[in-house]
């Protein structure tokens, strides 16, 4: 089953081997924004932009990515769910 468009990721990541291949994932699931909840997420979204750029030359690898390091995990899904990226769209919650 495909990943849900807007993803919540719970920040320490417990297995940051896993990092790449979720964000791989997340890009052929057509996921549009991952928010980073909890402490280290200005860390673990700049770790996420770098996997996601890669050596810069394929422009169709995008998502948007937020860290909210200072914020509830309430709060950043009640911000998440009100993000409009036009269609419905379902926030899921992981955590690596």
């Amino acid at each position: 089953m495909p990943l849900s468009t807007k993803i919540v990721l719970h920040s320490p990541v417990g297995d940051p081997a896993r990092l790449e291949a979720f964000v791989e994932r997340c890009l052929a699931d057509g996921v549009r924004l991952i928010a980073v909840v909890g402490e280290g997420a200005p860390a673990v979204e700049d770790l996420i932009d770098e996997i996601i750029v890669g050596d810069g030359t394929d422009r169709s690898r995008f998502i948007l990515t937020t860290s909210h390091a200072g914020m509830s995990v309430a709060d950043v899904l009640d911000l998440v769910s009100r993000w409009d990226i036009g269609g419905a769209a379902d926030v899921e919650q992981v955590q690596l």
